[in-house]
């Protein structure tokens, strides 16, 4: 085998690697963005999220203008409840300021704060 052989098998894998780059290019340019970024053009935000069991959740999310109570389990997502964008009271001192951990919610529970 000599080294024309060589360059003639590694020609078609170098193809091929660049159709599966250029692919993988084309789906992460159109798909949808994660980490916080608006979804093309689709607002939601999740307002809360609770823990219930292990690996069942219930999350209140805003889309758009509606608000919906959503059950959450390991195989599925259920509604629970839609609601109105009024329904929803958020009080001034929680916007903009981080959630407290769980040690600080015990200690002001139990008086040493």
């Amino acid at each position: 085998m000599g080294f024309f052989d060589v360059v003639k098998a590694l020609i078609p894998l170098l193809f091929i690697l660049g159709l599966l780059y250029g692919a993988l290019w084309y789906v992460r340019k159109r798909s949808f963005s994660f980490g916080g970024k608006k979804v093309h053009g689709i607002n939601i935000k999740v307002l809360g999220t609770q823990l219930l069991m292990p690996k069942k959740y219930v999350s209140i999310v805003k889309v758009h203008n509606k608000v919906l109570v959503l059950g959450i389990s390991e195989g599925s997502v259920n509604l629970l409840k839609e609601l109105d964008e009024s329904a929803i009271e958020i009080e001034p001192d929680d916007i903009g300021e981080a959630k407290p951990n769980f040690g600080e919610l015990l200690k002001k529970n139990l008086g040493l704060k």
